[in-house]
């Protein structure tokens, strides 16, 4: 029960809640990015969702916009927002708009999509997260291989209390600023490289 109906009340209620909290937060980091990179402030994204199927995907900006890799292009302002985890407040709406979940696994470009086996494609019979079981084990640090067997076994059987559990252990890890990045890489390096 708590899969269909329970889980999509505990989002809505938790994603209203945070974004009435957080709105002025919102609107110093809209203005802080504005600031420092320039437009566009949101960065957006088509990923996998739920079943699949994409979606718009959200967050604050935090590279230099241009050609180039991901260490060129991700400034003091950019790190120090990722590290923070800020940069993901905007999937609150992706949250609200039901193409999130508060917890599942984190959502992946859409050109990922065939690069899956059926044993990780699992991973999309619930909708994606900003907290999930990987990002609970280490966030980016988590090697590719890990962190797809973590999604599909999040998959299986999400519960409430689980999902309390994962916030928490995610929470805790982005507050102390771990596993923000790969070992060796500025983020992640690209699924199969």
């Amino acid at each position: 029960m708590y899969r269909r109906w329970g889980k999509r009340a505990f989002d809505l209620a938790g994603a209203a809640l945070a974004l009435a909290l957080a709105a002025p937060l919102l609107a110093l980091l809209a203005l802080a990015v504005l600031a420092v990179l320039g437009r566009p402030v949101l960065f957006r994204q088509a990923r996998i969702g739920s079943g699949g199927v994409p979606f718009t995907l959200l967050k604050f900006r935090s590279m230099v916009a241009g050609p180039g890799e991901d260490a060129a292009r991700l400034g003091r302002f950019g790190r120090a927002l990722r590290a923070s985890g800020l940069d993901e407040l905007p999937q609150l709406l992706n949250v609200l708009r039901g193409e999130m979940s508060l917890v599942g696994p984190r959502p992946l470009p859409v050109e990922y999509l065939p690069r899956f086996t059926p044993a990780q494609a699992a991973r999309h019979a619930v909708r994606p997260g900003l907290a999930g079981l990987a990002q609970a084990a280490g966030r980016n640090a988590v090697p590719w291989e890990r962190r797809l067997a973590l999604d599909a076994e999040y998959a299986r059987g999400p519960s409430f209390g689980g999902d309390l559990a994962l916030l928490a252990r995610s929470l805790w890890l982005v507050l102390r600023g771990r596993g923000v990045a790969a070992p060796g890489h500025a983020t992640m390096p690209r699924l199969g490289e």
